[in-house]
């Protein structure tokens, strides 16, 4: 079940650029509509951040989403949804190693999660893939351009990554 802050993860992507004017547009507009209540309380301080950063991830502003999942973890530290989030966007962005970490902070808050278990099965699938060919193109020898030939100028791609978001 989808709701609004709640999107499952896809296993690639690809990264788009641009968008901050649009994004600080329509941070203000949550801003402008939040009560006046809301900076008293971290919980609906650490609810807006989450909805804001599922919203620029649905629009693959990951840069824009991975921030509002930090704050939303820095106000909401026991909140494994967020800590899930945080971890795709990390993914998204090519920041495996802190996704692994955000993985498994979600999981020592909620181990009985299934969609953070899911999402972090299918996630050390591709991160230990990764992590052998990193270890091969690092064995290719001086003066090749890499393993495969192409330059080694590879990035992750997040083509329906924010499906994984909660």
């Amino acid at each position: 079940m989808t709701n609004d802050r709640t999107l499952h993860r896809a296993p690639s992507g690809a990264v788009l650029f641009g968008g901050a004017a649009l994004a600080a547009a329509l941070f203000g507009a949550l801003l402008l509509a939040a009560p006046a209540h809301a900076a008293e309380n971290p919980g609906k301080q650490a609810e807006q951040q989450l909805k804001f950063g599922v919203e620029m991830a649905r629009r693959e502003l990951w840069s824009e989403a991975l921030f509002r999942f930090r704050q939303a973890a820095k106000l909401d530290p026991g909140n494994a949804g967020i800590f899930n989030n945080l971890a795709v966007a990390y993914e998204a962005t090519g920041q495996f190693s802190e996704a692994l970490d955000a993985y498994r902070q979600g999981l020592k808050i909620s181990p009985s999660d299934q969609a953070l278990k899911n999402n972090y099965a299918r996630f050390l699938e591709f991160y230990q893939a990764y992590e052998v060919a990193d270890e091969d193109d690092g064995s290719a020898a001086e003066g090749d351009e890499d393993a495969s030939g192409d330059g080694g100028d590879e990035m992750a791609s997040t083509d329906g990554a924010e499906e994984g978001l909660l």
